[in-house]
């Protein structure tokens, strides 16, 4: 066999995609070269790694087989290249972080500067729902995980990175006038919810449990900005957290409702396993975050407060 780590990386980028067309956009690369590459790679084989059936192209069970022992080939020699820029005192690695998807507004920022610091550093991000996250922190997939609600299934560490405040939200303004008025509100407006196992979900269900409220839901979507996207257009209220909310509130496109109890308040944290032996790039994370955390949270998102 002949291949090259090339065509080991286009394959793997095309069992991602599942799709010449869209691995070619990812990689900068024409679909010719791409399919040219695939085929030379497909000959040194004689078991398909791949069928078209109809114009959808599937990977088969071979093919799975040999994209996992392509990563794994593709991550030694990353290895090799880390191993001897840390010969030379030079910090250098894969960083995995599994984020929920509202986290997208916070992680950036806890990451900027370090990876600044350390430009050899390879960062892997991964935005996605809690369960997801959860799932590839139990696998050991990533090094660390962003969340909003610790789980209580697996040992974990943490570190709080930022207040996570969760408000009642509209697109027009209501007020209550009092302690009663304030907890029927609930019924009288048509609530969108995230969907189950979200954190967000999560805190407010725990609220509603706590204050024996009844709620009537509208509708269900799966991540905060659609939720957004539908309390701006009009189709009802929600409660969301803050961070993902801040050019909405302050070009008055989404009100503040005022309820009390509200807000609810949980925290962002950093978790990772237990028993996990961090590598030299996480520890250094770690550090760094424990150094820098009330710098970035002073220059990013002070505004916090004022709500």
């Amino acid at each position: 066999m002949n291949y090259t780590l090339h065509q080991l990386q286009l394959f793997l980028k095309i069992v991602e995609k599942k799709s010449i067309t869209k691995a070619a956009e990812e990689l900068h690369l024409t679909q010719p070269a791409v399919s040219i590459q695939l085929r030379n790679f497909q000959d040194q084989f004689n078991i398909p790694l791949t069928e078209i059936i109809g114009r959808q192209l599937f990977v088969t069970e071979f093919g799975f087989e040999i994209a996992i022992i392509a990563k794994k080939i593709l991550d030694d020699v990353d290895e090799i290249q880390y191993k001897m820029l840390s010969f030379k005192d030079i910090l250098a690695g894969r960083l995995k972080i599994s984020v929920v998807s509202t986290g997208k507004y916070v992680m950036p920022f806890f990451l900027k500067d370090f990876l600044k610091k350390y430009p050899n550093v390879e960062l892997y991000m991964d935005v996605t729902n809690k369960q997801k996250v959860i799932r590839s922190l139990e696998m050991n997939e990533v090094d660390f995980a962003l969340i909003s609600v610790l789980p209580n299934n697996i040992k974990i560490e943490s570190e709080i990175l930022l207040e996570n405040k969760l408000f009642l939200m509209g697109s027009t303004p209501i007020y209550a006038d009092n302690t009663m008025a304030e907890k029927s509100i609930f019924n009288e407006i048509p609530l969108i919810y995230r969907e189950e196992g979200s954190g967000t979900r999560y805190a407010l269900e725990t609220f509603f449990n706590k204050n024996q409220i009844s709620t009537k839901m509208k509708m269900q979507l799966t991540s905060n900005e659609a939720v957004k996207q539908a309390v701006l257009a009009g189709l009802g209220f929600s409660i969301m957290p803050l961070i993902g909310c801040k050019n909405e509130l302050s070009s008055q496109q989404l009100q503040i409702i005022s309820v009390s109890g509200f807000p609810i308040s949980t925290d962002w944290r950093l978790i990772w396993l237990k028993d996990k032996v961090l590598s030299p790039v996480s520890q250094s994370y770690l550090k760094f975050i424990r150094e820098n955390k009330n710098e970035i949270i002073e220059s990013n998102f002070s505004w916090i407060s004022s709500y």
